[in-house]
């Protein structure tokens, strides 16, 4: 696999108001994030509803714009002004080169797709809009994505209520396919699928990964999906990174207390290794973004949380084994 990465972000942060304009409060729903990813590659990010994995998933595409950090592709910023902060965002600025090459899959096949058009026009859209088919050659592409995910032509003048939830996210993929991108953003695509159906949809990611050389980034919170599916994992809580490293490294020997939590919260069918497994309880619900903790976010639901905790924010610190985890209380990832 190549080392050299595709697709950077350094250091992105990302700020919403809630509440009004005159009385409304911010708060950070991304802050501090980096990652990278190389072609051939599956970087899977993680976490709670609220973690900040969409918001990142947006930006990472064009659709929101960073307050601050930047965003390579290929080693190069996006052409154009930089946005607030000296933030950088592949957005309205970035070429069109840089537009088509990455490419989303949302996680709603019943909403992403437009239920007055024909299959044919869905995947067709980025061949129109980047102006790479028209005419029969333009029908052609479209039924040649369609193959390729597993679709006949034949479906091509049918609309999207006549379609499964799993075919729609077919189609999905084969409309993101169309610009011939070399990153796909996948937003929890197969949350809303049934289970059998949901591994259908992770085999033919991996088989495009195989075929195109694509890079992902696929957003989940289903760490059976995580496990199939990745290379690398990163662990999002309350908008930052908490641990990141390969797939043994972060789920079979987490460090963090929270990712330890996530790993316990899964059913594991062999009673050997469940027995293995001491449970960690976290405490309480996720706080409320407006008013974080201070300190370490996560120490008002950890069981190891010292005083330490509550007073400083933990630095994301790099370990030996390709791994990096914030928490001034980690375990060794042999427990």
């Amino acid at each position: 696999m190549p080392s050299d990465p595709i697709l950077v972000a350094e250091s992105l942060d990302k700020v919403f108001r809630v509440g009004g304009a005159l009385f409304g409060r911010r708060f950070n729903a991304v802050s501090d994030v980096s990652l990278a990813v190389a072609p051939g590659e599956t970087l899977s990010i993680v976490g709670e509803s609220g973690s900040g994995k969409t918001s990142l998933a947006r930006m990472l595409v064009g659709l929101d714009r960073p307050d601050a950090g930047i965003i390579r592709f290929h080693g190069k910023p996006p052409a154009g002004k930089s946005g607030g902060n000296g933030a950088t965002a592949l957005g309205p600025s970035r070429t069109r080169l840089q537009r088509r090459a990455i490419q989303m899959v949302f996680q709603d096949p019943y909403a992403s797709l437009n239920p007055r058009r024909t299959i044919l026009d869905i995947v067709a859209e980025p061949l129109d809009v980047h102006g790479l088919a028209r005419g029969p050659a333009r029908r052609q592409r479209v039924e040649e994505l369609l193959d390729l995910v597993g679709l006949g032509p034949a479906i091509t003048s049918r609309f999207p209520h006549e379609f499964s939830g799993g075919q729609r996210q077919r189609i999905g993929i084969a409309r993101a396919l169309a610009a011939e991108p070399a990153v796909l953003v996948c937003d929890e695509p197969v949350s809303a699928l049934d289970v059998s159906v949901q591994a259908q949809v992770v085999n033919l990611l991996i088989d495009l990964q195989r075929k195109l050389g694509l890079a992902i980034v696929f957003i989940a919170h289903d760490l059976a999906v995580v496990r199939a599916m990745s290379h690398r994992v990163m662990v999002m809580y309350m908008g930052k990174v908490v641990e990141t490293g390969t797939v043994a490294e972060v789920l079979d020997r987490p460090r963090h207390p929270y990712t330890q939590a996530l790993r316990a919260s899964v059913l594991d069918l062999d009673p050997e290794i469940a027995r293995s497994r001491r449970p960690l309880l976290v405490l309480g619900e996720p706080p409320n973004p407006v008013d974080p903790p201070a300190g370490c976010s996560f120490h008002p639901r950890c069981p190891r949380a010292t005083d330490i905790c509550r007073q400083a924010v933990p630095a994301l610190r790099e370990g030996a084994g390709g791994f990096a985890v914030a928490c001034v209380n980690a375990s060794t990832g042999t427990e």
